[in-house]
């Protein structure tokens, strides 16, 4: 009953690398002891930027970082966060538990992390609370290549030549935290706004519009109608909560086979959403020119009991491992529209890769998923095929595995296949189809635990990774694996 069809030949849309992209807001503690100890800390760092967070992030591959929010962003005023940090202004977070910040984390600093990571930055301008002049000239400061007042304070400040900034997003939360606006109101807005985002010399800026919290179709609607031409993406926001989002969201590690079922099953609506967005968005852009840009997704539950309730400091377990896989599954599915999604939050923040404690440092369930999941970046996408049985609980039932399948360029096959069914090994046989199939060896990578909410501690900081699978055989085109219960699974094929 469990059959994965996987042609071979029939290549799709490249995986755009971007898919597997983060998001660091000033946060609780994502950008201070996370990314940020200072010079002066005992903690090995890099101009103030720890080394041991950088070197895990590198290890995934992380593509493209969003900064500095959020619903930060649209309080944040980026000149109170460039010169010499001594005499930074001293601001407060009011979204974020209304702690002072010195500000020592700013626009050099970010870039400079960028940099050690290798990845691209992804910048939220201020919309919310900020003019259109402040923006024009961030933008300015960080990539203008001549003489400018801009240019000439950035050189003043230590760096000479511009940095290169691709993705710009012009606002954040505009519906919500970002300003409470009317869709009318922001398209205007953000014409507005995006006339002066200019690109410098050969940096090409791509705009960001704001775009829906959830299923918000008429936002979509009216944003697509109105501003489609000014635009290079439109974003989505959508988290995964098992309870209510306001009375009670659920414990992140204690929790029985009803909220894994809901949570699961609320993961799984990203599909339905990136279809129905989606479809308004072809009847205005049918080249499918404008990028769909997911940069706040994950899972929020209710803070870990004794922490400070708007730092959103949360464990990660082996749900939080299904949930990261299934979405993921699903960009990659949608990758001839998806271009770029970014998970909320890199460290100590809602889904976090990384958990730190001062010098201490843990990586999560969901990090080694993303470790898994790398080899799609810049991978083809594979049509396939996917017959499953159900997971049932009570009176409800979901499909109990989700997939998507790659070939790169060296013609290394991956399979990374999620069964969601937490009491059930199921067998699943994928048949292999190709004018010519040299395929002969086989790997396999499980992530999974005996307890669903199985998770990684400081003082049991490897309980949960990834193992080699053996129950898998390659043999007449045709593959074999048995997926444990509650497990993601990475197939390769050589």
């Amino acid at each position: 009953m469990n059959k994965l069809n996987i042609n071979l030949d029939e290549k799709k849309e490249k995986i755009n690398k971007n898919i597997y992209g983060h998001f660091a807001e000033h946060l609780g503690r994502c950008i201070y002891e996370g990314f940020w100890v200072g010079e002066d800390s005992e903690i090995p760092n890099q101009n103030g930027i720890r080394t041991d967070v950088v070197e895990a992030l590198k290890a995934i591959d992380i593509p493209v970082l969003r900064w500095p929010g959020g619903c930060f962003a649209d309080e944040y005023h980026w000149k109170d966060g460039v010169g010499p940090r001594e005499e930074r202004a001293t601001i407060v977070n009011t979204h974020w538990g209304n702690v002072t910040e010195n500000n020592h984390f700013g626009t050099h600093e970010f870039m400079e992390l960028c940099d050690l990571l290798d990845a691209e930055p992804y910048i939220s301008g201020n919309v919310g609370s900020g003019a259109i002049r402040e923006m024009q000239e961030w933008v300015d400061y960080i990539t203008h290549n001549g003489e400018s007042p801009m240019s000439d304070w950035r050189k003043e400040n230590g760096r000479e030549e511009p940095w290169p900034l691709k993705y710009f997003g012009v606002g954040n939360e505009n519906w919500g935290c970002g300003g409470n606006m009317r869709p009318e109101y922001y398209a205007d807005q953000y014409r507005n706004y995006q006339t002066y985002v200019r690109s410098h010399g050969d940096n090409e800026i791509f705009k960001i519009a704001c775009g829906a919290n959830v299923d918000d179709y008429n936002w979509t609607e009216v944003l697509m109608k109105n501003a489609a031409s000014q635009m290079d993406g439109l974003s989505l926001h959508y988290y995964t909560v098992p309870g209510d989002f306001w009375e009670g969201k659920g414990s992140a590690t204690d929790f029985k086979e009803d909220e894994w079922f809901i949570t699961l099953k609320k993961a799984l609506k990203m599909d339905e959403l990136i279809k129905k967005h989606g479809a308004i968005m072809d009847q205005y852009d049918p080249e499918k020119r404008i990028a769909m840009i997911v940069d706040e997704w994950g899972a929020w539950y209710d803070v870990e009991p004794g922490t400070n309730p708007g730092f959103l400091y949360q464990q990660n377990t082996l749900r939080d491992a299904l949930i990261a896989g299934v979405t993921l599954n699903i960009f990659n599915q949608h990758a001839d529209r998806v271009k770029m999604a970014n998970i909320a939050q890199t460290n100590n923040v809602l889904q976090a890769m990384i958990l730190t404690d001062e010098e201490d440092m843990i990586l999560t369930p969901s990090y080694h998923v993303f470790e898994m999941y790398k080899v799609h970046q810049d991978a083809d996408l594979l049509h396939f095929d996917l017959e499953s049985e159900n997971y049932k609980f009570e009176d409800q039932e979901i499909p109990a595995l989700n997939a998507s399948a790659s070939v790169n360029e060296a013609g290394e096959v991956n399979i990374t296949v999620c069964n969601l069914d937490p009491n059930k090994e199921i067998e699943l046989d994928t048949n292999l189809f190709a004018d010519k199939l040299n395929l002969s060896q086989v790997k396999a990578r499980v992530l999974t635990a005996d307890k669903l909410n199985a998770h990684n501690s400081f003082e049991n900081p490897e309980n949960l990774k990834p193992q080699e699978l053996k129950a898998v055989e390659l043999a007449d085109n045709q593959l074999k694996a048995k997926l444990p219960a509650a497990s993601v699974t990475l197939i390769t094929l050589n």
